[in-house]
């Protein structure tokens, strides 16, 4: 209240926005009045009721979603991730895995949430959610918190870029298998690399992603009966255990749990799927649409990777589409198509259009990321930026492939990223994020329990990082002192 008698309100108005007005108020008639309505408003802030939504997407639309997003690269890589932890433990370890990585991703959401109802807004995005949760900790954490937003970009503009060079090197490889199979030689897979190149640049090259979404059914359809004809391959002859190991060697664990990350962390997508639900507050807790969709993708990860190690056993390759070839005649042409629809069909288009509503694929996620936080403000004139627009796209193309060409090495590829990218955004930020959001809020056991738990997600998280990322730079070292 100031010397007139006035207070100055921020409250939420009638039609829900923000309002910052004076009311003429005496102080005796302050205590009197009701304005428990308009002050409840502002405390309870939901951010869910403050989100436009043009086409909000059903629970099962959501799970849909989330189960296209597992069919690629990463579950045909399943068998050799497993034959790296052995049968028995690699299944153990991806329920393991799937349950800590759902956990951090419902603790994200959940300080998402939290955060957006104090700062009433109706959502962020990661790098916001990290930058705010600094804000929220220590003070002496808070000169981090610019830092902390160029930290996040750069964990998913490499994660992204990672999952470039993987698209690459995966239809590169299987197109290289096809041609081998049917010129009876051994062709560099490098002279497929750039057989495509131009293919994906004039790709990335569409500004609006909605021109390439009719291709997305077409990519799902073609993605789902390939696996189809991959389980056929798997159980045209009966499963056995003889001379499968049920634990691997201690030195390729990492390589199983860097794998196993890449394939069922969707940083990248949960968010934004919450954000176009119909109904965001059934998305997380235990019977929630994100626990029940990530039930389901184990249960395929497990099932391709346990059974396709059982089927090929030592011999499995970094895709199991590799392993198919057989002596039938008419399976080898089966094998073949498969191939050629995962890479021309299936993976080819999920990497070249858009899977989800309003979330790009891997390149356009990472253009994103460059252009708009880092580039088009420091253009002054604006008749250049459509010019420097397509330098950038091209520019980004170029480094995957050229990331792709000097490593054409798809499993070294997948555990790199897996632990460098994933074990940081899907599990160690999450924990921290949750930690300095809720530390002032709990207390007592509540506290201590929850400090307990996020400094164990956290210390696994920046093992996988360590651990895994040297692993597989030292195999990818080793893989070129070898030529």
């Amino acid at each position: 209240m100031n010397s007139k008698g006035h207070v100055n309100l921020t409250y939420v108005n009638d039609s829900g926005k923000h309002t910052t007005g004076i009311k003429n108020v005496k102080e005796e008639d302050l205590y009197s009045i009701d304005l428990s309505d308009k002050i409840q408003k502002v405390e309870n802030y939901d951010p869910y009721l403050h989100r436009t939504v043009e086409h909000p997407l059903s629970n099962t639309e959501t799970i849909i979603h989330l189960l296209k997003s597992s069919l690629g690269t990463g579950i045909l890589a399943m068998p050799q991730a497993i034959y790296h932890a052995g049968w028995l433990l690699g299944s153990i370890g991806t329920v393991a895995i799937g349950l800590i990585a759902v956990y951090s991703m419902q603790i994200l959401l959940s300080s998402h949430y939290e955060l957006c109802k104090r700062r009433k807004v109706p959502s962020m995005d990661y790098p916001a959610i990290a930058q705010n949760a600094l804000l929220e900790g220590p003070q002496w954490l808070h000169r981090y918190a610019s830092l902390v937003v160029h930290i996040t970009n750069g964990f998913l503009w490499t994660y992204q870029i990672g999952s470039c060079c993987i698209y690459v090197v995966f239809i590169g490889g299987n197109i290289k298998s096809i041609v081998d199979y049917f010129t009876q030689a051994d062709n560099d897979i490098r002279l497929f690399m750039l057989m495509i190149l131009l293919p994906i640049i004039f790709i990335n090259w569409v500004r609006n992603l909605k021109y390439l979404a009719p291709f997305s059914t077409l990519a799902n359809s073609v993605t789902v009966i390939s696996f189809a004809v991959i389980f056929y391959f798997i159980f045209r002859e009966p499963i056995v255990l003889e001379g499968r190991r049920p634990v691997g060697p201690l030195s390729e664990i990492p390589f199983f749990i860097g794998t196993v990350l890449f394939s069922l962390e969707s940083v990248g997508v949960i968010m934004p799927l919450e954000n176009e639900m119909r109904t965001p507050r059934s998305y997380v807790g235990v019977t929630g649409v994100l626990s029940r969709a990530f039930a389901v993708i184990v249960i395929l990860y497990i099932g391709m990777g346990l059974f396709g190690y059982l089927k090929y056993g030592d011999v499995i390759r970094e895709s199991i589409t590799l392993n198919l070839e057989i002596n039938d005649q008419i399976d080898n042409i089966l094998a073949q198509s498969v191939k050629a629809m995962l890479a021309f069909g299936g993976i080819a288009l999920k990497f070249f259009t858009g899977i989800f509503i309003t979330h790009g694929i891997a390149c356009y996620v990472a253009i994103d990321i460059t252009w708009n936080k880092y580039i088009v403000d420091r253009i002054s004139n604006d008749r250049h930026k459509l010019l420097w627009e397509y330098v950038v796209r091209t520019v980004i193309v170029l480094i995957t492939f050229l990331l792709a060409v000097a490593i054409p090495k798809l499993d070294l590829f997948i555990s790199l990223f897996g632990a460098f990218c994933l074990s940081t955004l899907g599990l160690a930020f999450p924990a921290l994020i949750e930690t300095l959001v809720f530390l002032k809020e709990k207390s007592g056991t509540a506290r201590t329990m929850m400090i307990i738990k996020n400094t164990i997600i956290s210390i696994f998280g920046l093992c996988a990082l360590i651990i895994g990322t040297s692993t597989s730079v030292l195999a990818i070292i080793e893989s070129f002192t070898k030529k």
